[in-house]
């Protein structure tokens, strides 16, 4: 009933066993990077606001050594990608790398282009357990997985601030993904136990421990449908969190106060700003009040702040679905979750809910009956970031 996430051990051997098939020789670095869940604080990140992620033990892994020649080769064995599953080109310097196709290997090249030097050619294969598609960050993944294989190959180690933002770039300028910085942070600097408190604002972040939860795990569902808010509709809602601020005189959303939005609605203004305005800075000081009562051991109001988030998202900020909604709906129904919310842009993707362990069968079973699709379900907690898994 439960989806078992490959271990990472398995990945790495899958990976190693690819690349000597493939190029026929061993593979002298192997290094993985993780994907990740945003526990609470959605549509905050651009606003300056703060974010809760927390690393999960879905990994994208890269192997691989120095090839002989000019040339990189990188191969993905994700079934996805079909006949566009391999790409090579000359790598001369950082400078002479170009995006193309397929679509997929302008996250590498991103990183080789973004990368603290000039390094040699090399060939490489990418295994990965992070879905694709469902807002778990598979993309952070495999340009954080990029990034640390390249400072294996190259010996020079970057910080992690440095490391996160050189991987945003890459995402920026070569796949053209105008992204937040806390997919990349969290694939960083994930640590096992911990979720990781980020200021968008300043970038400072600050481990949260999960040391009592033992007892708990998150539950994240796949709803399976795809994501479908518009680049339009969400340029609108980011358009319209802007002008609020600049209506009141700030420099985002993140200064305002709940008396603020009062102001906001003398001003004559919509009543759509109004709901977005409102979603932002309650959710600012949700995260926040999250990561404290994290802190403190008390999960029962983590959950009522999670519920109080997915509610905002779906009333104020208007990104939910009738899928995502039957999914929290039915979680929250039995006993023994805590709380359960959407998570990512919204209109599709996934679900997270922190439930007792002991109940986790049992809610999968209710989630499935209540739900008219086919969701797919991860048990996680959070876990390690980008590391070295193999070294010759």
């Amino acid at each position: 009933m439960v989806t078992i996430v490959a271990n990472i051990d398995d990945i790495k051997l899958k990976a190693l066993e690819a690349f000597k098939k493939e190029f026929a020789e061993n593979a002298d670095i192997c290094v993985c990077a993780p994907g990740r869940v945003n526990l609470i604080g959605e549509h905050t990140d651009y606003n300056e606001g703060f974010v809760l992620p927390m690393a999960l033990p879905m990994v994208t892994v890269v192997a691989g050594k120095r090839s002989n020649t000019k040339k990189c080769k990188i191969i993905s064995l994700s079934e996805t990608l079909g006949s566009e599953n391999w790409v090579e080109f000359e790598l001369i310097t950082r400078e002479s790398i170009k995006p193309g196709e397929p679509k997929w290997a302008n996250y590498v090249k991103g990183c080789i282009a973004h990368f603290v030097c000039d390094i040699p050619a090399f060939n490489a294969v990418v295994v990965s357990s992070v879905p694709v598609g469902a807002g778990l960050s598979s993309s952070a993944a495999l340009e954080v997985a990029t990034y640390t294989f390249l400072e294996v190959l190259t010996g020079l180690q970057s910080k992690p601030e440095d490391k996160a933002l050189a991987c945003q770039r890459a995402e920026h300028d070569f796949a053209k993904v105008p992204c937040g910085i806390m997919d990349q942070f969290i694939s960083v600097m994930g640590k096992v136990g911990y979720a990781l408190l980020l200021d968008c604002r300043d970038l400072t972040t600050k481990q949260i421990p999960m040391s009592q939860a033992e007892d708990y795990v998150f539950l994240i569902t796949n709803s399976n449908t795809p994501h479908k808010l518009s680049s339009s509709a969400y340029c609108e809602r980011r358009e319209s969190c802007y002008q609020a601020a600049h209506r009141l005189n700030k420099k985002s959303l993140r200064e305002l106060s709940v008396d603020d939005i009062q102001v906001l609605q003398s001003q004559n203004v919509s009543e759509d700003m109004i709901k977005r305005t409102r979603h932002v800075v309650t959710e600012i000081q949700r995260t926040i009040d999250a990561a404290v009562a994290l802190e403190k051991g008390d999960f029962d109001m983590f959950g009522k702040l999670m519920n109080e988030s997915h509610d905002s998202l779906r009333d104020d900020y208007e990104v939910s679905s009738v899928e995502l909604d039957t999914l929290v709906s039915a979680a929250r129904e039995m006993k023994g979750v805590l709380g359960s919310r959407l998570i990512g842009a919204g209109f599709g993707g996934c679900t997270v809910t922190l439930l007792q362990k002991n109940v986790t069968n049992e809610v999968i079973s209710h989630i499935k009956s209540k739900y008219p699709g086919q969701a797919t379900f991860y048990i996680a907690q959070p876990t390690t970031g980008a590391r070295i898994l193999y070294r010759a």
